[in-house]
């Protein structure tokens, strides 16, 4: 119960003392701090008041983490209180273990394919080769990605959006299982976000998982330039505007925003880092950016993409017998339609009809089992539907 206790209750945003008004009062949240550190059991009544402050069964309490959560470090600046961070790790270390038991479940592996800190950066340019290497690696070619979320989900570095403030732009994390292996790993970021600040977000911090950055250099630097290589190769969009421009049209950013799913703030840091635009290109674009109100809005912004692997593996799990429709449900946050074989929906819309419509059915079905019969077609008789009464 030692960690678990303390996991649900922050990924739930909740003090000692806010927990213990949630049960109603019937222990102090010195008692509670002491089932936390293990050092006092509670009975059970007051372990079944937990679990229903908590959301949970009662025995799941009792189950201590299966994972060891390691998380790269907040960007700069971020700004979130001390209890929001310690709830934003809670909820995606819950949410990792989940999925790790989900995807164990299905296909019995936690084999993830994934370089984690498998480049060493030395400079900020170094990023653009391992960009491509590691494209090269999950055989995506060098043109646009159609869905980042999809790219990292199909490799299960799984992508959360969550509720947080909007100081929050993204975390990292990797899940190691207890012989100390990558069991999985995460990208988070803040929910609501246009389309293309979210692939920004989500190739920024796959650049913190697979980065090895010296420690003299700016690692959200490294982790932007990492990003937008990982998005738009140098070489195709070189290819595509050549290798100096003194003037870049709107209405060509605008076709790359649709093309690459960028937005067009990281496009004209992409183009300057690439030396495509020049300082003072670049500065006018910035000014262009400031007096149209771009910073805060685009126009032809992007829709966000949407995680799909959670919903596609419950179904599964659910369709192979692995859990429950509660479970399912449970796992979804919704209602889930469950399709029964089509045997038994005919059973059912058998057992419905009136008496008589039924003795005919089975009468004529008694009629051709025995001319099957006399005729020797005992394969019929194997492969056959016969409704039962």
């Amino acid at each position: 119960m030692v960690g678990r206790l303390k996991q649900l209750r922050l990924a739930r945003g909740l003090s000692l003392e806010d927990l213990a008004a949630e049960m109603g009062g019937i222990v102090t949240k010195q008692a509670l701090s002491k089932y936390e550190l293990g050092l006092s059991k509670p009975s059970a009544l007051v372990l079944n008041r937990l679990a229903g402050a908590l959301g949970v069964k009662a025995a799941y309490l009792w189950s201590e983490p299966s994972i060891n959560c390691e998380f790269i470090a907040y960007r700069k600046g971020t700004g979130l209180a001390k209890i929001e961070q310690q709830r934003v790790e809670s909820v995606v270390c819950q949410m990792l273990e989940d999925r790790i038991r989900l995807q164990q479940m299905i296909q019995g592996t936690t084999e993830v394919d994934l370089p984690v800190k498998g480049f060493k950066v030395k400079a900020v340019e170094d990023t653009e080769d391992f960009a491509k290497e590691l494209r090269s690696k999950w055989s995506l070619g060098l043109g646009p990605i159609p869905t980042v979320t999809g790219t990292l989900e199909d490799r299960f570095v799984h992508v959360f959006e969550i509720e947080a403030s909007q100081r929050f732009d993204g975390i990292s994390a990797v899940a190691y299982d207890s012989d100390k292996r990558v069991a999985a790993a995460a990208v988070v970021s803040r929910k609501a976000l246009p389309g293309g600040r979210q692939r920004l977000n989500l190739a920024h911090e796959l650049g913190h998982l697979v980065l090895d950055m010296r420690k003299n250099l700016d690692e959200e630097k490294v982790a932007f330039r990492f990003a937008g290589a990982f998005l738009a190769p140098d070489e195709v969009l070189i290819r595509e505007l050549g290798r100096k421009r003194s003037l870049v049209q709107a209405a060509e950013l605008f076709l790359l925003k649709q093309k690459y799913g960028m937005s067009i703030q990281s496009l004209v840091y992409r183009l300057h880092d690439l030396g495509v635009i020049s300082d003072q290109h670049h500065k006018q674009w910035w000014m262009a950016i400031n007096r149209e109100g771009w910073k805060k809005e685009e126009p032809l912004e992007l829709k966000p993409e949407k995680s799909e692997w959670l919903k596609k593996n419950v179904l599964r799990a659910l369709s192979e017998g692995f859990i429950t429709k509660g479970d399912a449900m449970k796992a979804l946050g919704e209602s889930v339609e469950v399709q029964e074989p089509i045997t038994l929906v005919e059973r059912q819309a058998f057992l419905k009809l009136p008496i008589e419509e039924r003795r005919k059915i089975m009468a004529k079905q008694a009629k051709e089992m025995a001319a099957d019969y006399k005729a020797g077609k005992m394969e019929d008789l194997e492969t056959g539907e016969i409704l039962e009464y």
